[in-house]
């Protein structure tokens, strides 16, 4: 656990690098929100971690999913049973696109090398028990906006809060101190995840500090380093 500022902790969960993967704690007037939950399995578990950053599985008043990767919305499962049951309280948001995909109404193509693996994902980890709320693009939860950014899944989505701060999921990660896309082989279309940076550094306004799904956090110039990485990729 790791404190990124002080409305801010972010979760660290996996195992070891690369299979390190980031969740988010976030306080604010609109009360506790956890962006991500990491994977089924963890080396610290989600629990561990929000204990660590001072609360209790039931603090929680939301969840905001980026998108449907095992390493992002893996921790569900133990987060419902900690809660009493799979009807548990918090909210769960996840993009529109992503729910349909979990869901069975979407189907990526066989073919496609993610698209295979997240039918396989689904049969085995289908958040059937989950109660997930699509949020679609400009929709408002909270004191966050949400921002359609597809290109690494189909309904892939981050959240920009109005106290500052943008939980960007696999949109982009940190790597070597900057911003960067994430690698090509975990994405269904890099030309689609480079418009969606570009269009979420055009539409996001201003914000201090960026939290990616991978790497570390940046506190200070969020917005300014989402447009270098935009600037970079036209």
């Amino acid at each position: 656990m790791e404190r990124v500022r002080d409305d801010t902790h972010r979760l660290q969960l996996g195992w070891t690098e690369p299979f390190v993967v980031n969740a988010y704690v976030f306080e604010g007037g609109d009360g506790v929100t956890l962006v991500d939950t990491g994977m089924p399995a963890n080396r610290h578990s989600l629990r561990s971690e929000l204990a660590a950053a001072g609360y209790r599985p039931g603090d929680v008043d939301r969840v905001l999913l980026t998108h449907y990767d095992l390493d992002h919305v893996g921790g569900l499962t133990p987060l419902a049973r900690w809660l009493g049951g799979p009807a548990f309280d918090a909210a769960v948001y996840l993009g529109a696109t992503d729910v349909a995909l979990v869901r069975g109404h979407h189907d990526p193509p066989w073919i496609h090398h993610k698209g295979s693996f997240h039918r396989f994902a689904r049969a085995v980890f289908d958040l059937d028990d989950v109660p997930l709320r699509r949020v679609d693009d400009g929709d408002r939860v909270g004191g966050f906006t949400a921002y359609h950014t597809p290109g690494h899944n189909p309904g892939h989505t981050a959240y920009v809060h109005d106290d500052g701060v943008a939980f960007v999921g696999d949109l982009m990660w940190e790597t070597d101190g900057e911003l960067t896309p994430p690698f090509w082989g975990d994405s269904y279309s890099m030309r689609e995840l480079r418009d969606s940076v570009r269009a979420f550094s055009d539409r996001a306004g201003e914000f201090e500090a960026v939290c990616p799904g991978h790497g570390t956090p940046f506190v200070r110039r969020g917005s300014e380093r989402v447009r270098a990485l935009a600037a970079r990729l036209r």
